[in-house]
This record gives C-alpha cells, sequence and structure tokens, in this order.
C-alpha cells in the first residue's frame, strides 16, 4: 500500500455520493456513547436470562478483550494491508485502511463510521452466538470494548506524545510502522503479537525522524476534534 504522496491536508474521497461519503466518517464520542449502552444491555441479558454469574462474565469479557487484541494483529496485518491485483480488493483495502495511510491526519476516519459498525457488530454477534452460544453475552462486549479501546490507542498515537515514558515503544512502533516499513509494526493497542510474530521493529536500531513523526501527528486547530 505505496503512495507516491502522502497527503498531510484534507481527508480522501471514498465515495461520489454525498450521503455515503458522509457515512464514512465518525467522532470518537459517538461510538463510545453508542456502544456502552448496548453492551451494557448485552451483559445484562446474558446475567439475566442466561444465567451467567458475575465471575462467568468478567472472565467472558477479559477473554475478549484479549481476543480482540489478536483479532487486531491478524486484520491490520492480512486485511487492511491486503494486496491485490484485482480492483475491487485493492478498493476495499483503501477503504477499511489505505485512506488512513495516505491521510495519516484525518482524525474523522480513526473510527469506524456509526452505521457500518452497527452493521459488522451484528455479523460478529451472530458469529461468536453461533460459536459460543450463551457465552456470547460476557465475551462479545468484551470483544467490542478491546476494539474500542484500540480505536482510542489508535487516535491518541496521532493526536499526541505518549503520556507515560514505557508507552513510547507502542507509539514508536506505529509510527515506523507508517514512515518506514509498512510490514512491520502492526500492532497499535499492543505490541504483544508483533514480538511473537516477528513483526516488531528493532526499536533500539532504528533512529526516531522527528519530521516525519511530525506529518502523521494532528494538526491542532481550536473548535476540531
Amino acid at each position: 500500500m505505496k503512495f507516491d504522496k502522502i497527503n498531510n491536508k484534507g481527508q480522501a474521497r471514498l465515495f461520489e455520493n454525498p450521503y455515503l461519503e458522509m457515512l464514512t466518517k465518525g467522532h470518537p464520542a459517538v461510538i463510545w456513547g453508542m456502544y456502552i449502552p448496548l453492551l451494557s444491555y448485552v451483559v445484562y441479558v446474558g446475567y439475566t436470562d442466561y444465567d451467567l454469574s458475575v465471575q462467568h462474565l468478567i472472565l467472558l469479557f477479559l477473554g475478549g478483550m484479549l481476543f480482540w487484541t489478536f483479532f487486531e494483529y491478524l486484520a491490520h496485518r492480512y486485511l487492511f494491508h491486503l494486496i491485490s491485483e484485482k480492483h475491487n480488493l485493492q478498493r476495499f483495502a483503501y477503504i477499511m485502511h489505505g485512506n488512513h495511510h495516505h491521510f495519516p491526519r484525518d482524525r474523522q476516519r480513526l473510527f469506524m463510521p456509526p452505521v457500518p459498525s452497527i452493521i459488522l457488530a451484528s455479523l460478529l454477534f451472530g458469529l461468536q452466538y453461533l460459536l459460543l452460544g450463551r457465552y456470547t453475552f460476557g465475551f462479545y462486549p468484551g470483544f467490542i470494548i478491546g476494539y474500542l479501546l484500540y480505536a482510542s490507542m489508535h487516535y491518541a498515537i496521532h493526536a499526541f506524545a505518549p503520556p507515560f515514558k514505557f508507552m513510547k515503544p507502542l507509539w514508536r512502533n506505529h509510527h515506523l510502522h507508517h514512515y518506514k516499513n509498512e510490514e512491520l509494526g502492526f500492532g497499535v493497542s499492543n505490541t504483544f503479537w508483533d514480538r511473537v510474530f516477528g513483526t516488531m521493529f528493532d526499536l533500539s536500531k532504528e533512529k526516531e525522524d522527528k519530521e516525519k513523526v511530525k506529518e502523521l501527528m494532528f494538526e491542532k486547530k481550536k473548535g476540531k476534534w
């Protein structure tokens, strides 16, 4: 997913239709506000209607969050960076993720927008229910919270410097993924799976290019999110 020029202003035009184009953008607060009530209700149903104990719900929730990290790695590595000679697959990869590499300062497309998000989340719930049955009511909320934390972390990495020293490797791993090598550094919310599968940058040997990092960071404008 190489681009001759990385655009530091504006955003990609994904659809000619203005209504479809509008549906490709989302605000973090809207996505969190949409999911928290829904996920709370899913947990409630699991407790009241499916006889899942608090202990089971907690364990399943944590299991869902952990599984998300693995799903995140696989999706980023093999789906978002999909290389194909077929135009439709290339376009799919660009809509899903390529536009972010092309316009890294576009803060409106780091969270999946509400309508596509709900559709995909519904499909994932159905699939997990087929596989896990009643345990889905604990596992699924953890999985979706894992996604929300991932998207929030991704937003933070492009918004400001790491707030704690121990988080700097995570920031650097993602920055290098953008400007050094897109075939490494697939973890965004964590670096665990990059270390497991050997796709972690050797940060001790990589010198930080502050100018290129600056180009990846959101422009600070009053009244903009």
